[in-house]
C-alpha cells in the first residue's frame, strides 16, 4: 500500500480538527512522561528506605507515585474521550464523501455493484479505519517514544542492557512488520468476502416474493451457505496470522522480562546496582511489554486498515464517464419554458463489462427533432432501445457517437443540475421512501415560503388533493418503506406530482403507465393531461391508448429508426408501420 495514500486521508479528515488532534497528542505525550517518571520515584523510595531515609522524604515520594498514577488514569480517560470525538468525526465525513462519490457514478457502475456489497464498502470499510483516524498516529509516535525513552534511561543505568534490550525489541518489530505485510492481503481478501456476502443477502432478501413463489428457497440458502464458507475461510486465515503475531509477541515480552530480571538480580548481587536501581531496570523491561503490545495491536489495525484503504482509494479512483461541465458565468443554457430536443446521429453501446447489452448497439445513428411543446412517441420492441434513449436524454450516459440537443446547447454542455432541474421523467417503477409526503414530494428539500401552496396545486392538478387532505397528518402523513399503504395508481401520481413541483420543460414518461390496471390508467391519463400541459414530452409506451396524444411517432427496432413522422399522417398511410400497429393490435405486437 502506497504510504502516500494513508497521508491523503490523514490530511484530508484530520485538518479540520487540528485542535482536537492537539489536545490528544498533550494527553498522550504528558501520560508517556508519567509512565518514565513512575518507576524513578518508586527507586527514590526503595532506596531511601534502604539508607534510613527521612520519614517525610518517603511520604512525599508515596504521595507523588499516587499522584503520578491518578494523573495517568485521568489522561487515558480524556484521550480515549477526544479519539472517539475525532474517529467518528473523521468516518463520518469520509462515509459523506463516498457515498457522494458513489451516487455520482454512472448508471454501468450501479448495475455492476450490488447495493449490500456498496453498503458493505461505505460502512464496514470506513468502520475500520476509526482507530486509524482517531489515534493511530500518535499511538505509534508515542509507544515508539516510550520505548526510546526506556531504552535511553536503560542505557544511562547500564550499557549492557540498554543493547540487549535493543536488540530485542529490533527483532520484535522485524517479524511484527513481516507479518503485518502478509496479513494485509488476508484481510483485504476477508472484506472482499463480506461484501459479496452482503450484497447476496440484500438481494435475496429484496425478491423474498419471488424466492417463495418459485420455490428457490434451498438454492439462496445453499448459495448462502457457500459464501458464508468463503468469507469464513478468509477470515480464519486473517485472524490465524494476526493471533500468530500476538502469540510470538507474547513469547518474546516474557522473554525480555526474564532478561530484565536477570540483569537486574546480577548488577544487586555484584554490589553494581542499588535494591532500587535493580526495580528500576526490572520495571522499565516490564514496561517494554505494553508499548510493544500497543504496536502490536495498531500493527494488527494496520492489517485490517491496509484492506480497507486500499479497496476505498479504488473506489474513490473510479470516474464517472458522464463528466459535470462548469456552471456558465452568463444565463442559463436552458431556456424557460418548453425545450426543444435534437437527435443528430446518435450512437449508442454499452460498455462491454454491463451485461444489460454485452457490449452490442443498443442505438445507432437515431435522427430526429422535437419542437417545443410537441409530444414524441417512441414504440418499439423490447429491447429495441427506447429505455435507453431516455437514459441518453436524461444523462446518466453519453452518446458513443452524434449528439443530443436541448433548446441548441449540446447536452454535454449543460451542467448536470440545470439538465436535471429542466428535465424530468416518470417511469414505471416508482421510488418512495420511508418519510412524509411532503418530503416523498420534495426530495427532502426545505421548504421555501410558498412551497405548501405550489404542492397543494400540484395534488389537485393531477386529482391527489382530496387522498392527500384525508390522511391524519395531510402533507406530514409518513408513508411505509417503497410506498405501503398506496395503491400503484396513487403512488405514479405522486411520481407525477413530483416532475408537476419541478416544472421541467421536458417531459419523458418511460412506460409510466405499463403496471396499472385500466381503471387506475384512466386516473393516470387525467393527469398526464395535466402534465404535460404547454411542456414537450417524450413517451415510450406500449399501449396504444398512451400514444393518441403525441403529434410525432417514432419507431425503433434493434436500436435503429424504422419510422418517425406526425402520428396522424403515419395513421393514414396504410404502407407504414404505425398504421399495421393500429390493426393488429398495439398491446400484442410490441410486447
Amino acid at each position: 500500500m502506497n504510504p502516500n495514500a494513508y497521508a491523503r486521508l490523514l490530511d484530508r479528515y484530520l485538518r479540520p480538527q487540528l485542535k482536537r488532534m492537539l489536545w490528544l497528542a498533550l494527553l498522550l505525550f504528558t501520560g508517556i512522561g508519567l509512565q518514565l517518571a513512575s518507576p524513578r520515584v518508586i527507586r527514590y523510595f526503595l532506596d531511601t528506605t534502604q539508607s534510613n531515609g527521612s520519614r517525610p522524604a518517603l511520604l512525599w515520594a508515596a504521595v507523588l507515585f499516587i499522584v503520578f498514577a491518578l494523573a495517568q488514569q485521568l489522561l487515558g480517560l480524556g484521550s480515549a474521550y477526544l479519539s472517539l470525538l475525532v474517529g467518528w468525526d473523521a468516518t463520518n465525513r469520509l462515509r459523506y464523501d463516498l457515498a457522494l462519490h458513489c451516487l455520482r457514478l454512472d448508471l454501468g457502475f450501479h448495475k455492476t455493484h450490488t447495493p449490500g456489497e456498496l453498503i458493505e464498502r461505505l460502512d464496514g470499510d470506513v468502520t475500520a479505519l476509526a482507530n486509524f483516524f482517531s489515534q493511530f498516529v500518535l499511538r505509534i509516535a508515542g509507544n515508539g517514544l516510550l520505548v526510546l525513552g526506556i531504552l535511553a534511561l536503560l542505557f544511562l543505568e547500564d550499557v549492557r542492557i540498554g543493547l540487549g534490550l535493543a536488540a530485542y525489541i529490533a527483532l520484535t518489530l522485524a517479524i511484527l512488520a513481516a507479518v503485518q505485510r502478509l496479513a494485509a492481503s488476508r484481510w483485504a481478501a476477508a472484506r472482499q468476502a463480506s461484501a459479496g456476502l452482503y450484497g447476496y443477502v440484500e438481494e435475496r432478501l429484496s425478491g423474498a416474493e419471488d424466492l417463495r413463489a418459485a420455490g428457490a428457497l434451498p438454492y439462496a440458502l445453499y448459495r448462502l451457505l457457500l459464501l458464508l464458507r468463503a468469507e469464513l475461510h478468509e477470515y480464519r486465515a486473517a485472524h490465524t496470522l494476526s493471533a500468530a503475531v500476538f502469540n510470538f509477541t507474547n513469547v518474546l515480552s516474557v522473554l525480555g522480562y526474564a532478561v530484565g530480571l536477570g540483569f537486574g538480580a546480577y548488577l544487586y548481587t555484584r554490589g553494581e546496582a542499588s535494591i532500587g536501581a535493580a526495580y528500576m531496570i526490572v520495571a522499565y523491561v516490564g514496561m517494554l511489554a505494553s508499548p510493544l503490545q500497543a504496536l502490536r495491536e495498531q500493527a494488527r489495525d494496520l492489517q485490517q486498515t491496509a484492506a480497507s484503504v486500499e479497496r476505498i482509494q479504488a473506489l474513490f479512483a473510479l470516474r464517472p464517464l458522464v463528466v459535470d461541465p462548469p456552471a456558465p458565468t452568463g444565463r442559463p443554457l436552458l431556456p424557460a419554458g418548453p425545450l426543444s430536443v435534437g437527435l443528430d446521429g446518435v450512437t449508442f453501446r454499452y460498455d462491454d463489462g454491463d451485461a444489460a447489452a454485452g457490449g452490442a448497439f443498443a442505438l445507432e445513428n437515431v435522427a430526429c427533432s422535437i419542437a417545443p411543446g410537441r409530444v414524441l412517441g417512441v414504440l418499439g420492441r423490447t429491447g429495441s432501445g427506447k429505455t435507453t434513449l431516455t437514459r441518453l436524454l436524461f444523462r446518466l450516459y453519453d452518446p458513443t457517437a452524434g449528439a443530443i440537443r436541448l433548446s441548441g446547447a449540446d447536452l454535454r454542455a449543460v451542467p448536470l443540475a440545470e439538465l436535471r432541474a429542466r428535465v424530468g421523467m416518470v417511469t414505471q417503477d416508482v421510488q418512495l421512501f420511508q418519510a412524509t409526503l411532503c418530503d416523498n414530494l420534495t426530495f427532502f428539500s426545505p421548504r421555501p415560503p410558498g412551497s405548501q401552496a405550489d404542492m397543494e396545486a400540484a395534488l389537485q392538478a393531477l386529482g391527489l388533493w382530496d387522498w392527500a387532505r384525508s390522511l391524519p397528518q395531510g402533507l406530514d402523513t409518513p408513508l411505509g418503506a417503497g410506498g405501503q399503504g398506496l395503491s400503484a395508481g396513487e403512488a405514479q401520481r405522486l411520481a407525477f406530482a413530483r416532475v408537476f413541483l419541478k416544472d421541467p420543460g421536458l417531459v419523458i414518461l418511460d412506460e409510466a403507465s405499463s403496471r396499472l390496471d385500466p381503471a387506475s390508467e384512466a386516473r393516470l391519463e387525467r393527469a398526464v393531461d395535466q402534465l404535460l400541459a404547454g411542456r414537450t414530452a417524450i413517451i415510450i409506451a406500449h399501449r396504444l391508448r398512451t400514444v393518441q396524444r403525441a403529434d410525432d411517432i417514432l419507431i425503433l427496432e434493434e436500436g435503429r429508426v424504422v419510422e418517425y413522422g406526425p402520428r396522424l399522417a403515419l395513421a393514414a398511410d396504410p404502407a407504414s408501420r404505425f398504421a399495421h400497429l393500429l390493426q393488429t393490435g398495439l398491446e400484442v405486437t410490441l410486447a
